[in-house]
């Protein structure tokens, strides 16, 4: 039986440097260690009879232990990069973690920064390396077990080791606060963390070191504040460069990615830029030096089978693929999360507000908010811009979610988001028409209205596009609620595609579809139907509940008109554009009724009978202000001025013109606005001249 003193250890007892100490004595029998604990110093020696335990020697640390560099050159990632290192250095917090959704290249990123901050010689003292496996199936790393491995890596062997996780952490602070004063500072770096729980016990004391780690979380606590450094997909140069690099490196003179840079671009696209797919889409490529990139992007080009083409097995039976690194992140969710996810998937465009969310979910606005910022903090979710209520999912992870299984009230959720998106585009539709606007509880101003229907306008086509199919009438009014905007904004493209989307729900609804100043999707001759509805009209017509049968009466009265107009037939023209004005107002459809009196106005002023003509133009105006259709309002002022003129009454004309101009400068339109102004200025000069002849 061997007695040793607690605290000081055989060299000291050797030296003689025992006094004034308090001697405390403790006994260890065979291979036995005895530990001190003082404060936050902790020292382990054997007894004397083998001076270093049964190894026979110092344990072997392990202080340049990262895996290899994955990337010398990491593409379209310079700029993180540099702001890693930033973070790396002296100046920099304690604790970084690099965070964003599964497959981005966060441990890429963080290996080959580590090994530049090493190449700089910012961590002399060395490097730990430990995986966390916080998404594996079979469990995470704990705090505990990564705490031993780290030790053992500073050289405390197994036997040496604390009994206790805190007598652990301890001993691992005070190896760490040692190395800091002989060797420099050590870069601790954590890879693949699921919790905080697990990393809180890893952050070094010693302001010196750094601790590294990537998450899929956005991984914060009360008694865990690191530095968060969120990274996103590529951007497409560096995308393709990636795939370009990958084929090059395995064969010098593979010439696919110069010979087809579209086909190339697509299959970027179609890996949504995400580095995991894109290096399964370069491994696929370069496992069959024959496929041809464009015969890749075909197979891809199926976004139901696209998940199941980006994966890759190699002869050992690892499998690289992007699904299962999205199962790994959906199955920690908690099932009212998954269940959000899920229906996000139901949203047809781009992106999504807490609003539309809320819809979605059916749910109370503050625990829907609360499960977006979840998936957030999960990754699987971007609020863009920051703190903006605007929802982004990646497209991969928009496929992903996709194909889950159906949630039970899928149908009803897809109808609660139709349900607002076309409630809250009639609001702002009514607002837009407003002059100067209508008191509203969405919408406060014009300007309100505006900046929602912009932020809104991809969803807003999409769901007319989805609603074609499964609720034409829906896609007819949320048509019409766009008309107006669109047009006035110039969205062109947005313009003919929900004008083709209304031809295809009018189509399904049996009923024929007729647009003034229609463009080339038009042209195609008369439609099959018994009904009509006048695309700029629709929501007239339909929240009047004016039925197709009406509408063809008074369309048809209206075209009889203009027939006879054509024909030189003026009184006939003008006896029936009233009839038509007549029909439209029993009908309740005053932007119908403002049409038929514009025609009435342009026969009359044509004829030279200017003062009926004027008449005609301001009870147009009045049917269009009714209707909220400030745009049109506009145009029968300016005509209505110009009537005025025709008649002699030029300062009356002048007030017309400067009133449409107000009007279209209020709708966003400068051309016509300057056309009116143009129009008031030749109205006041005519006054002007009359007054000097007079």
């Amino acid at each position: 039986m061997e007695r040793e003193p607690y605290g000081l250890g055989p060299e000291a007892d050797a030296a003689g440097d025992r006094r004034d100490r308090v001697q405390q004595w403790a006994e260890a029998s065979d291979d036995a260690r005895v530990y001190q604990a003082a404060g936050n110093q902790y020292f382990s020696w054997p007894a004397p009879r083998n001076v270093w335990g049964p190894g026979g020697g110092p344990a072997p640390r392990a202080l340049a232990s990262l895996p290899p560099d994955p990337a010398p050159a990491l593409a379209g990632r310079e700029e993180r990069t540099a702001a890693l290192l930033k973070h790396l250095g002296p100046e920099g917090p304690a604790v970084t973690v690099v965070t964003g959704l599964p497959g981005v290249g966060k441990t890429a990123l963080a290996l080959h920064t580590a090994h530049r901050a090493v190449g700089l010689g910012l961590f002399p003292g060395g490097t730990l390396f430990v995986r966390l496996r916080g998404y594996a199936p079979t469990g995470a790393v704990d705090a505990a077990q990564a705490l031993e491995a780290l030790l053992r890596a500073l050289g405390v062997r197994d036997a040496d080791l604390p009994p206790t996780p805190e007598e652990q952490a301890a001993l691992y602070r005070s190896e760490l606060a040692r190395r800091a004063a002989d060797g420099g500072a050590v870069l601790i770096v954590a890879d693949d963390a699921s919790s905080a729980g697990q990393l809180v016990p890893l952050v070094p004391a010693h302001p010196a070191h750094r601790l590294l780690v990537t998450s899929r979380d956005a991984l914060t606590a009360p008694d865990f504040r690191p530095r968060l450094l969120p990274l996103g997909e590529l951007d497409a140069p560096s995308a393709a460069a990636l795939i370009a690099t990958a084929l090059a490196e395995v064969d010098p003179g593979d010439p696919r990615a110069g010979d087809e840079p579209e086909a190339l671009e697509r299959v970027t696209a179609q890996c949504g830029r995400l580095p995991l797919a894109l290096t399964i889409a370069a491994a696929l490529l370069t496992y069959d030096p024959g496929l041809r990139i464009a015969d890749l992007a075909h197979e891809l080009s199926d976004a139901g089978r696209r998940l199941g083409e980006l994966r890759y097995e190699d002869g050992d039976g690892r499998a690289f693929a992007v699904r299962t690194a999205f199962d790994l992140s959906y199955r920690r969710l908690r099932e009212s999360d998954a269940r959000l996810f899920r229906l996000l998937s139901l949203n047809p465009g781009p992106d999504v507000s807490t609003e539309a969310a809320t819809a979605l979910t059916g749910r109370p606005a503050r625990e829907t908010r609360a499960g977006l910022a979840a998936l957030a903090r999960a990754c699987l979710l971007g609020e863009h811009p920051p703190r903006s209520g605007r929802w982004r999912m990646h497209d991969l992870l928009r496929l992903y979610a996709s194909g889950l299984p159906a949630d039970r009230d899928e149908r009803e959720a897809r109808g609660r988001l139709m349900r607002y998106y076309l409630s809250a585009c009639e609001a702002a539709d009514v607002q837009l028409r407003a002059d100067p606007g209508l008191p509203s509880d969405r919408f406060p101003d014009r300007a309100a209205a505006l900046a929602w229907l912009e932020a809104e306008r991809p969803n807003l086509v999409a769901t007319v596009a989805l609603a074609t199919a499964q609720e034409p009438q829906t896609a007819l009014r949320l048509a019409a609620a766009l008309s107006v905007y669109l047009r006035q904004s110039r969205h062109l493209h947005d313009t003919h595609a929900a004008d083709e989307y209304v031809v295809a729900a009018a189509l399904r609804g049996g009923t024929r579809v007729v647009l003034k100043g229609a463009g080339p999707a038009w042209q195609r001759g008369p439609l099959p139907g018994d009904g009509v509805i006048v695309h700029s009209a629709v929501s007239g017509a339909v929240q009047r509940g004016v039925t197709p049968e009406e509408l063809v009466q008074a369309r048809k009265t209206k075209e009889r008109g203009q027939r006879e107009r054509t024909r030189g037939h003026v009184s006939e023209a003008v006896a029936t554009f009233r009839e038509a004005v007549d029909t439209y107002r029993l009908l309740g459809h005053p932007r119908g009724e403002g049409r038929a009196q514009e025609a009435l106005g342009l026969t009359l002023h044509e004829a030279g009978r200017h003062a009926e003509a004027a008449t005609a133009y301001a009870q147009a105006f009045g049917a269009y202000r009714e209707a909220y259709d400030l745009l049109a309002a506009a145009t029968a002022l300016d005509h209505l001025g110009l009537a005025l003129g025709a008649a002699g009454r030029h300062a009356e004309a002048a007030a017309a013109h400067i009133r449409a101009a107000v009007l279209f400068r209020g709708q966003g339109d400068p051309a016509r606005e300057a056309a009116a102004r143009r129009n008031a200025e030749q109205a006041a000069r005519a006054l002007r001249g009359r007054r000097a002849d007079g």
